[in-house]
């Protein structure tokens, strides 16, 4: 049997992170999740994906390009992701991972389906990218990146789809909009993948970095007030678990 080609593999490995948001969103259709479960759930994933921006993504970049390029490609990441955030904000996208009850309705807010829309690809990109940069180097997948990135998509698409049912939008609004990120997934994993590889180290490592920003920013503008506002004194013991789950699997993996 012929090898898979490694744009494939890394298309298909972006599309199974970013499925993860169409199971999260699955669980909280299907099933009456406690409000405070999908809470810690939300903080342990933050923690997750606090780790591997840290141990992989940043690490990774300033190995790759310096500390120039690094700073550069982090702050700017989450320059663009936070400019980005508030235009859709201001259309009805703020509580876009917000369970309870916060996301406004169609009849509320006009407009604001597409915007939450946008608002959920606008997170998800981001963490698809850096899935097929991890392969530049070697050819190889980074095993802690997909597992971090799927362990945190699966509450990301249980909040979010929590509050999109609570806001009247229909399965097939909720389930297009998480199968198509999850395509839109596979496709940045790729697009990382090919479109780089003729590239310099330091936009490899620029790149990455602005990943890692608006990874974070994305972290603090959505998920942890999630995650805070449910479990309160519990939140940073949960996301401090999480960080340990991940920083466990990154050293395992080394």
């Amino acid at each position: 049997m012929a090898a898979i080609p490694l744009w494939a593999q890394a298309g298909f490995w972006g599309f199974i992170s970013g499925f993860a948001l169409v199971i999260g969103a699955a669980i909280a259709w299907f099933i009456a999740v406690p409000q405070r479960l999908i809470a810690a759930v939300m903080a342990f994933g933050s923690g997750v994906l606090i780790s591997a921006l840290s141990f992989e993504l940043m690490d990774e970049a300033y190995k790759t390009g310096g500390f120039d390029s690094t700073a550069v490609g982090f702050i700017g990441g989450a320059a663009v992701y936070t400019l980005a955030g508030w235009v859709l904000a201001k259309r009805g996208a703020r509580h876009r991972k917000r369970s309870n009850g916060k996301q406004p309705s169609e009849q509320e807010s006009g407009g604001s389906g597409t915007a939450i829309a946008l608002g959920a690809l606008l997170d998800g990109i981001p963490e698809s990218i850096v899935i097929g940069l991890s392969m530049l180097h070697g050819g190889v997948v980074s095993v802690v990146a997909v597992i971090a990135i799927f362990l945190s998509n699966i509450p990301e698409g249980l909040s979010s789809a929590a509050g999109m049912k609570k806001a009247g939008r229909t399965a097939g609004y909720i389930f297009g909009v998480w199968g198509a990120i999850a395509i839109a997934s596979g496709l940045a994993a790729l697009a990382g993948y090919t479109l780089f590889q003729g590239f310099s180290p330091d936009i490899v490592a620029a790149t990455t970095a602005i990943a890692a920003g608006a990874i974070l920013a994305m972290l603090v503008d959505t998920m942890i007030p999630e995650a805070f506002e449910n479990t309160h004194n519990f939140a940073g013991l949960i996301t401090v678990a999480g960080f340990l789950a991940a920083f466990i699997l990154s050293k395992s993996g080394s």
